[in-house]
């Protein structure tokens, strides 16, 4: 029998004082949201994550996905469809590898250290947001961007890879090379303003 006396003269705390692992809660939310049918938003923004749990890689998400705001240098793991926005900003991404192929809303992928667009997803319904990375070039970027297109705060050098297609504006200023909006209009069709 554990006495109070006995747990308050330890000089560490005796096992049944250790909190549950993250990783368990964050796994027993996801499949809490599989059982719900995989509707709504799916929110594992500002969680500590270091890499995403493997059980979303079978996930179609019915909203939006949030994992923003973490420590994650991958996005291995990640769903591959994804019905709203998906968000990985604010992370130590250094490649979109495992990105969802398919989003149907907006994609934000910016304040991280990427350095290559390649892994993003090819159809982006809504806006497209790489801006504050270490792009050199849009290698990589999706050929349609269904709302704007955001690469402004980068080091990009060239437009090579750049969209084909953005249905909203075109924004891509503050970076290495000041481009022009003839030159951005030569390799995207934009439907919008283009800011350089």
């Amino acid at each position: 029998m554990i006495k109070l006396k006995d747990i308050l003269l330890e000089s560490t705390a005796p096992d049944i004082f250790i909190p549950r692992r993250l990783g368990d809660r964050v796994e027993r939310y996801i499949k809490q949201y599989i059982r719900n049918g995989s509707k709504g938003n799916l929110d594992l923004s500002e969680m500590d994550l270091v890499e995403l749990p493997a059980i979303l890689s079978n996930v179609t998400v019915g909203g939006d996905f949030y994992c923003d705001n973490n420590r994650l240098t991958s996005l291995s793991g990640a769903p591959q469809h994804v019905d709203g926005h998906f968000y990985c900003s604010s992370n130590k991404l250094e490649s979109l590898s495992g990105a969802p192929q398919r989003v149907d809303g907006h994609f934000n992928c910016s304040l991280n250290k990427l350095k290559s667009l390649s892994g993003a997803p090819q159809h982006v319904g809504g806006d497209f947001a790489c801006s504050y990375n270490k792009l050199e070039s849009l290698s990589g970027a999706p050929q349609h961007v269904g709302g704007y297109f955001y690469c402004s705060f980068n080091n990009l050098k060239s437009l090579s890879g750049a969209p084909q297609h953005v249905d909203g504006h075109f924004y891509c200023n503050n970076n290495t090379v000041k481009f022009t909006v003839a030159q951005v209009r030569a390799v995207c069709d934009v439907s919008g303003e283009v800011f350089v």
